[in-house]
């Protein structure tokens, strides 16, 4: 496992280039999500920003066909992660990532994401922001429009739709505390979220 923080990012997108380019969309979609989460970084305390930065990139792993288990992205990118000895942070902010909360219940993993602990903190938020704030393709997005494309991509029968019409107003307040984090910060000048 990595030795230092830059080595945690560095191996982070290693990794994430190696699961993810294959799935082309969506490959791009967390090369945004980790440039995202790259300039939200600065409002965070400088230890905080590798911890960041490396769930960005990871954050969608489970997509993988080879690390599919559960069907539950998040599940099974953080049960992945915490074999391979990444940091438990990294590893459950991984598993929690955009409220996978909600989604677990609707496909009743409640118990299995329950192994990794739930942080409320800046660094979920920012994270929550980045892949929120960001389409499908890599395409920066609003969060009101990502939440919509979620919505419509996915029919209303499907656990994904029904757990963000539980999730769009918790996951929207950390988007909102994000942006509070923006504005109060000597460096504004993000000019990267509206709701």
């Amino acid at each position: 496992m990595a030795t230092s923080m830059t080595d945690l990012v560095r191996q982070s997108a290693g990794l994430a280039e190696q699961l993810m380019r294959p799935l082309g969309r969506r490959w791009a979609h967390v090369q945004a999500v980790a440039r995202a989460a790259t300039q939200l970084a600065s409002v965070l305390a400088p230890e905080e920003r590798p911890v960041l930065i490396a769930a960005a990139w990871l954050h969608d792993i489970g997509y993988a066909a080879e690390l599919v288990d559960t069907g539950f992205h998040p599940l099974d990118g953080a049960r992945y992660l915490r074999a391979e000895g990444y940091p438990d942070r990294v590893v459950d902010l991984v598993a929690h990532h955009s409220g996978a909360r909600f989604e677990a219940a609707e496909r009743d993993l409640r118990t299995e994401l329950a192994e990794f602990e739930l942080e409320d903190t800046p660094v979920m938020d920012a994270l929550v922001t980045a892949d929120l704030t960001t389409g499908p393709a890599g395409e920066q997005v609003s969060y009101q429009q990502r939440i919509a494309e979620i919505l419509r991509r996915y029919p209303p029968e499907d656990p994904v739709h029904r757990a963000w019409l539980r999730a769009a107003d918790p996951m929207k307040a950390c988007v909102v505390r994000t942006q509070e984090r923006i504005r109060r910060h000597p460096m504004n000048g993000f000019g990267l979220l509206s709701t």
